[in-house]
């Protein structure tokens, strides 16, 4: 689901980055507001949870990859606007130290995964919790809330897609970003999702939660014991199953690169050419692209890579744990 450059047109990147910087600035004022100085490290351990289990791609219907997100876990555990923060800062370490999502759609994929899939998911679990007063409703909430959350972030990720040939062409009639209409675009991002993607998602999120609250309720629960070197365990094991996700053959749908898109097969055809502002488009070279590391094999290259991602993302938020100062209660 992450976007690469190019594929949506510079238009609609500031489109999406002014719908994602109000949402965004709302959250860190609320964070600065809720979250004390204590607990904002726990951003850091929502923000590690998010980037590793994207790190976990599964095979889709049709050939192509996905992965989870974590969105919706992160707001049980910490609220809608911190895993808003949390989702939105391992997005960009992900874009601009491995490549993984474009920079200049940043804002695109900070709206879909950060903002819609969080806030939708919370939303919905929060529905189910306060009807069925119990465990058994909290954890359906869950499930539920995190299948939906992911499957609407899928479709609005579907519909950028799916605009770019309406609105953008060259002047033979050539669509100049993604080349694929709605009709192509929607059911690719969401029938995988529906049917894959989605019940990955619900399963991580209901299992970590699952495990959280048995090690450390007090991650979730204010006064109760909280014990992060449990949580801490799980980024590592997570961290050691990563290369789990090197087994899913393919690319994911979306995410070609100029040099695949022209073979790429729709309706039984292949492209046959790269549109133009994809070939003459924004580039960035990441330092460490698609999670390897010159010289090492795979697996070793995409376990060091999520224990630099992940130290980058715990360490982030523990200094800006540092920095901030709690409100004086008079």
């Amino acid at each position: 689901m992450h976007i690469p450059d190019n594929y949506l047109s510079p238009v609609t990147c500031a489109v999406m980055a002014a719908a994602a910087v109000p949402v965004l600035a709302v959250a860190v004022k609320k964070v600065k507001e809720e979250v004390s100085n204590a607990k904002m490290p726990l951003l850091g351990i929502g923000a590690a949870f998010s980037f590793l289990m994207m790190m976990f791609n599964v095979p889709l219907p049709g050939g192509t990859t996905g992965h989870a997100v974590g969105g919706t876990l992160i707001a049980i555990l910490l609220g809608p606007y911190s895993a808003c923060i949390s989702v939105a800062v391992a997005l960009i370490v992900q874009a601009l130290l491995f490549g993984d999502g474009g920079v200049l759609s940043l804002g695109a994929n900070i709206f879909n995964m950060a903002i819609v899939l969080p806030f939708v998911g919370y939303f919905i679990y929060g529905i189910i919790k306060n009807r069925v007063k119990s465990e058994k409703g909290e954890y359906i909430g869950a499930i539920a809330g995190s299948y939906i959350g992911i499957n609407v972030a899928a479709l609005i990720a579907g519909i950028e897609f799916g605009i770019q040939p309406l609105l953008f062409k060259s002047a033979s009639g050539q669509p100049l970003y993604s080349p694929y209409p709605l009709s192509v675009s929607i059911p690719a991002m969401t029938i995988p999702h529906l049917l894959v993607a989605g019940v990955v998602e619900a399963l991580f999120t209901v299992l970590i939660l699952v495990y959280i609250k048995k090690v450390s309720p007090g991650t979730i629960y204010e006064g109760a014991k909280k014990k992060t070197k449990a949580v801490y365990g799980l980024i590592a094991a997570l961290i050691l199953l990563t290369p789990l996700g090197l087994l899913a053959a393919g690319t994911a749908w979306g995410e070609w690169g100029t040099d695949e898109i022209s073979g790429v097969l729709s309706g039984g055809s292949a492209l046959g050419y790269v549109p133009k502002g994809m070939e003459n488009g924004f580039s960035l070279k990441a330092l460490l692209p698609d999670y390897s590391l010159s010289g090492l094999p795979d697996v070793v290259g995409y376990i060091l890579s999520a224990i630099i991602g992940v130290a980058i993302l715990i360490i982030l938020f523990k200094i800006i744990s540092s920095l901030k100062k709690d409100k004086q209660v008079n």
